[in-house]
């Protein structure tokens, strides 16, 4: 299960100064089981009301009384006291858009009660309504899948869960240890992130009970779209989620989508889709300063999606064909390894104020060069890419160093860690650059790591 989101529950229970707490992710992530999972770990009775089954409420959250409310909801079936001992927990808080502006007076007239909230398409529920989140008055938790090591620790590896978690730049991994993390990560290329689908791998180890689940979760998604999508073209927005999927990592051009929509059409639809968070943009930063997103050209972007499970499913890759690829080509050829990386730095920086990905992107009327993500680590610009093979096919790389003056670059391979010095010379218009940097290879599995070394002092 998600280890950061229940610390950070845990953290937010101990407070004297309580919000009430809003768990925000996609659907399927495992919002409602975390929150039922952290009332059992902390030994606190769950009121929990999911409020899809009682859309009926609006009129008693509308009147803004936490104690009249509190009142109505201890007479639904099934229903618990509901004291401060206790954790309220409302579910699907979107069904009764009315819930929403009411946690204001929760904070106000009952702190002392713990109260979380969860929902899809929350975005969508704000944008149909004049009201807004009360800001300053609730906190957000954002969970998307699970990480790697969360699938081995499901999978009760936990020996190998360990190494991950425990290791430190300078530590030496034993190539046997290092081979079978590298077979258990193609699984999780297949299997991805999604709670149900690796409980079901953890349950069965049967591929083809996976693939099921991957069929079940994609055709939920596909019917929620009428829930947000309005007046729009069904049919054309399932195309964009179809076609996003299968082009992960390439820079978005509308009319790839669609040659017959106009592209603010397109980008509307593309839009939508990641207010549900199915999809991410990965957006270009020129890279000449902190924060990158103040950096960021808004209209140059590429695309991740929700989970690489789900995306190698809709792209009809099966096991045979994932478990065949050799290492170079795994890396270097498709979008998995790109995939895997992003969302994992996504839950890197789903705790951060700048939750936005970035990348860096030169275009050039002969050659680009192109960055897979560009992150900020310890008040440093770290390029990132993911490539296999000899330092001299890292030309972006260098190109990128070269420019902007980064002292350190992060590769992300199928190799075991190695940290080596980079003096190279690099061609700009009519100018040669030196380019000089510490290059730190990291195998793929180790990308959740990332934010917990001190790079400056480690290398």
């Amino acid at each position: 299960m998600k280890r950061k989101q229940l610390i950070l529950l845990e953290n937010w229970l101990k407070k004297t100064n309580r919000k009430p707490i809003v768990i925000r992710g996609a659907r399927q992530v495992g919002k409602s089981t975390l929150i039922r999972l952290f009332s059992e770990q902390q030994q606190r009775p769950l009121a929990e009301i999911n409020l899809e089954r009682y859309p009926e409420l609006g009129p008693a959250f509308d009147r803004k009384d936490p104690a009249e409310l509190i009142n109505i909801l201890e007479a639904l079936p099934g229903i618990r006291a509901i004291t401060t001992d206790n954790l309220l927990f409302l579910d699907e808080i979107q069904a009764v858009p009315e819930a929403i502006p009411m946690l204001r007076y929760f904070y106000e007239d009952m702190g002392e009660l713990p109260l979380a909230a969860a929902g899809s398409l929350l975005e969508f529920t704000l944008s149909d309504h004049q009201f807004s989140m009360p800001v300053g008055r609730v906190e957000y938790l954002h969970m998307g899948p699970m990480t790697f090591s969360e699938f081995l620790d499901a999978l009760e590896e936990s020996k190998l869960s360990s190494i991950i978690k425990n290791f430190q730049l300078g530590d030496e991994l034993n190539p046997l240890i290092h081979r079978r993390l590298l077979e258990l990560l193609r699984i999780y290329f297949f299997v991805g992130g999604m709670p149900e689908a690796v409980n079901v791998y953890a349950q069965s180890r049967r591929l083809r009970d996976v693939s099921e689940v991957h069929s079940s979760i994609i055709e939920t998604y596909r019917e929620d779209f009428p829930k947000y999508i309005g007046s729009r073209n069904l049919n054309r927005i399932q195309n964009v989620f179809n076609y996003a999927a299968r082009n992960v990592g390439k820079k978005v051009k509308y009319s790839q989508f669609s040659s017959q929509d106009k592209s603010t059409t397109i980008k509307t639809d593309i839009e939508l889709l990641c207010m549900a968070r199915v999809l991410a943009k990965v957006i270009h930063s020129h890279c000449n300063g902190l924060p990158l997103q103040a950096d960021m050209e808004e209209k140059t972007y590429k695309l991740i999606f929700l989970d690489v499970g789900l995306m190698n499913a809709i792209c009809g890759l099966n096991w045979k064909t994932i478990s065949q690829m050799e290492d170079t080509p795994l890396v270097n050829e498709g979008t998995i390894a790109e995939q895997f990386v992003g969302q994992h730095l996504q839950d890197i920086l789903s705790t951060s104020t700048n939750r936005e990905l970035t990348y860096w992107l030169r275009e050039g009327r002969s050659t680009n060069a192109e960055v897979d993500y560009v992150l900020a680590l310890n008040g440093q610009i770290i390029p990132i890419e993911i490539k296999a093979g000899a330092t001299g096919s890292l030309k972006s790389l260098h190109q990128f160093v070269a420019e902007k003056g980064a002292s350190m670059a992060i590769r992300f391979d199928t190799g075991l860690p190695s940290v080596q010095t980079i003096n190279t010379k690099v061609r700009k218009a009519d100018q040669t650059l030196d380019c000089k940097y510490q290059l730190l290879s990291l195998p793929l599995y180790l990308v959740e790591r990332l934010s917990e070394w001190d790079l400056p002092t480690a290398i």
